[in-house]
């Protein structure tokens, strides 16, 4: 009897995004995402999670209102999606006017910088199969708010993977990257 190789991979069915648009949305108020035209099913943000979110809105607004000219904030249910099959939404990113222009209008195909705010149920998921793929769509930074640890983490995209910046903690200064001058306390976020 022949062995068979051990795999981890699941029996998955691939979606197109034509098909995915088709599906309907996941009980409870999650939302689906498509990677590479596997389906995953996002449960919905739990309150640190979307109190954190809405912090964080606050203070990208209010950079950004100083300083239109660097581009836009997009907000949940905003996507960064391919023509093919992925289609990614997080929690808050950031697309500089410049990456805008090289974009068509209506379709975001990548970020300068994207927030992840992380619940026990998605941190894994967040920090491997969909940060890997914001490597690959070139988003520059990442940002994962811990609401339960109460920390943040920067990734900045390298040459060839992503470089981590020591975690944040709730009295410690972030300092973004692709915007210069906004710094983000955490203290701030998780009061």
């Amino acid at each position: 009897m022949a062995a068979f190789a051990v795999t981890t991979s699941p029996l998955v069915r691939r979606y197109t995004r034509e098909e995915f648009w088709t599906l309907a949305n996941p009980p409870g108020g999650g939302h689906d995402e498509l990677i590479a035209g596997v389906l995953y099913i996002v449960p919905p943000p739990d309150w640190p999670h979307t109190t954190a979110g809405s912090r964080l809105n606050r203070l990208f607004s209010s950079y950004l209102v100083t300083h239109p000219e660097l581009g836009e904030l997009f907000v949940p249910r905003a996507a960064i999606w391919t023509a093919a099959d992925t289609y990614l939404e997080p929690a808050l990113m950031f697309v500089s006017a410049e990456r805008l222009k090289q974009m068509d209008p209506g379709r975001l195909t990548t970020a300068d910088l994207v927030v992840e705010a992380l619940s026990p149920s998605t941190a894994v998921y967040d920090r491997t199969t969909k940060a890997d793929t914001c490597a690959a769509l070139g988003v520059g930074e990442l940002w994962f708010v811990d609401t339960v640890k109460q920390t943040i983490e920067q990734w900045v995209l390298g040459a060839e993977a992503w470089e981590r910046t020591p975690m944040y903690a709730s009295g410690e200064v972030l300092s973004a990257i692709c915007l210069p001058g906004l710094t983000c306390e955490g203290r701030a976020i998780f009061a």
